[in-house]
């Protein structure tokens, strides 16, 4: 007899963006409360209610092997698009802004990373908090150390987790011994993804920090590798701080913008994603909607280094495609769920909402769509990669006794991302297969 493996208990998992269902915004997501999860090979084979798959399966023969979670939540694992693994150990460092920031905390520690075993021991560490925090995919940047960048794409591998990761490339404003050339740069970029990019669930995404760290040739450099690699992706920063976007027109006096010195030089794209984008124009929302460019949306970073307020309404307006962020170590947790508690602050003090459906759909296929990834990740449509995980709604006293007075799935998920913390991530699947269990 046949034998597949599943999962039961509530279910919610989106299959569009609210915000394009503002009508309807039921006809965004699904939610089972008797749901179930069926795996074969790692990958979803059903998803739906309970008593209806149960029955079906049983007519066809199969037997099903199931984990029950009656008093959870099953949702897809957290995507988390822009992070640094590096900067793990200055996480709640005291009183700086983002150029403080680089020069105090950042590249101190960035320089200890030509160690090896460093490497590999925080990149472990690194991968296994993602998953304690139910995050099963990211986007992570590494060092200048190519080193680096083996680390934590080993760790990855090690766990099966989705991931995107490069090597940084920095030939200027830095510390000597962490800045490289336009031409090493280019060529242990190119050898890494030789190495990585396509390597089981790994992708390569070319690295210049940002525009400040890197001379023309290096930028054209860079632009050479997007161009020249089929299916990387590329990450970088922009219009983070103001002192950082005025830095940046003295750099580069003949670029209308800060966006602009990056799509001079082929550097926008489809599989491009840009963190933070709090000053930005119309004609650069224009721009990045045109290339298909994406952003991630930093909320605890922007406010812990006092950076600025992101604009939702402008980006959503515009059609660009964002992903929700940590940006760890500026940003002040790995957990996402603090992360969308963060999210609804900022846009409140810009006079904008986050509703509790549009901050989960963000987390989940917001951030794959943005990655160019809901084809494989992001919800539960048959075929997908079962990354998944089990929330906690009792985890804490407090969070137990506010869901007994939510009325609705919409307050239960309010009250989860304002209360929520690693503390609720019950379990984290990868690949149907259990990777972290509380």
């Amino acid at each position: 007899m046949t034998r597949l493996n599943a999962v039961r208990g509530p279910i919610l998992h989106f299959i569009a963006n609210p915000s394009q269902c503002a009508e309807d915004v039921e006809s965004s997501y699904q939610y089972f409360s008797d749901g179930m999860l069926v795996l074969d090979k790692g990958r979803i084979a059903a998803c739906g209610e309970a008593g209806s798959l149960l029955a079906k399966y049983q007519l066809e023969g199969i037997e099903l092997e199931i984990e029950s979670y009656p008093d959870k939540l099953i949702m897809p694992g957290f995507i988390d698009t822009h992070t640094h693994y590096p900067q793990t150990d200055v996480i709640g460092s005291y009183g700086a802004q983002l150029l403080d920031w680089l020069q105090t905390y950042t590249f101190p520690m960035e320089l200890r990373f030509a160690d090896a075993a460093l490497a590999n021991e925080v990149a472990n560490f690194f991968c296994d908090e993602l998953l304690r925090n139910g995050t099963t995919s990211a986007m992570v940047f590494a060092t200048v150390h190519p080193t680096s960048v083996d680390a934590i794409f080993e760790a990855a591998n090690a766990r099966n987790m989705r991931l995107m990761a490069g090597k940084v490339m920095m030939d200027r404003h830095a510390p000597a011994e962490l800045c490289d050339t336009a031409e090493t740069s280019y060529e242990q970029s190119r050898e890494l993804i030789l190495k990585w990019h396509d390597k089981d669930r790994l992708s390569y995404a070319i690295t210049p920090r940002f525009a400040p760290t890197s001379t023309e040739q290096q930028l054209e450099a860079a632009g050479k590798l997007f161009a020249e690699f089929e299916g990387v992706y590329l990450q970088s920063h922009v219009a983070e701080n103001l002192d950082e976007v005025a830095w940046v027109k003295e750099l580069f006096p003949w670029s209308r913008s800060y966006l602009g010195v990056y799509d001079h030089y082929g550097l926008l794209g489809e599989r491009a994603i840009y963190a933070h984008c709090i000053y930005l124009d119309q004609q650069d929302h224009q721009r990045m909607a045109e290339t298909g460019t994406a952003m991630s949306f930093c909320p605890t970073s922007n406010l812990f280094l006092g950076s600025g307020l992101f604009d939702m309404n402008a980006a959503q307006a515009a059609g660009i495609r964002v992903g929700m962020a940590t940006d760890v170590g500026g940003g002040t947790s790995f957990s996402m769920l603090q992360t969308l508690n963060e999210a609804y602050k900022v846009l409140q003090l810009n006079g904008q909402s986050l509703s509790p459906f549009q901050a989960f759909y963000q987390a989940t296929l917001g951030s794959a769509e943005s990655l160019r990834m809901d084809d494989k990740v992001g919800n539960f449509e048959v075929g997908k990669e079962a990354d998944f995980i089990v929330i906690d709604l009792a985890a804490t006293p407090l969070i137990k006794r506010r869901m007994e007075h939510a009325n609705n799935l919409k307050e239960q998920l309010f009250a989860l991302m304002m209360l929520g913390d690693d503390r609720n991530i019950e379990a984290a699947y990868v690949m149907g297969e259990c990777r972290y269990h509380r």
